[in-house]
């Protein structure tokens, strides 16, 4: 790996995490975030979903979680990843699914976080929250 490309992969977590956070806390419309994703590469999507799938597992989502996620999404409950993400325990396999998947997928996963993150801001973080992720400053609609 080059500096150059080692640069550029922490370009995109950051850039990564500002949208999926933005997300998360209302301050970015899903769609705005899919469009985003959408102007990606294959790989950087891969490379998104693999990141996003972290995140996913960090906030702890629930079944529950799950569940409310993909009705958010918009995305069908029968289609794969929505599937993947309601299983017990979820699956996180994302970045292996086919490209024409990756979409999909990424509605699901940011869905599902959000609702994840959301439920974590309103209990384990309220009112003493250090995580700078969870104080993002009002923005508008950029990537």
């Amino acid at each position: 790996m080059t500096e150059a490309s080692s640069d550029e992969d922490c370009t995109l977590r950051r850039e990564t995490e500002r949208v999926v956070n933005g997300i998360a806390q209302g301050l970015r419309t899903l769609e705005a975030g899919v469009g985003w994703f959408s102007g990606l590469g294959p790989a950087r999507q891969q490379e998104v979903l693999q990141e996003v799938a972290g995140y996913a597992m960090q906030a702890h989502i629930t079944a529950a979680d799950g569940r409310a996620g993909v009705v958010r999404s918009g995305v069908k409950p029968t289609a794969n990843p929505a599937v993947m993400i309601c299983m017990d325990p979820p699956r996180y396999g994302f970045a292996g699914l086919p490209a024409g998947e990756h979409v999909t997928a990424f509605r699901v996963l940011v869905s599902v976080f959000a609702v994840a993150d959301t439920r974590r801001r309103e209990t384990d973080c309220k009112g003493a929250c250090a995580h700078a992720w969870h104080n993002l400053p009002a923005a508008t609609e950029q990537p």
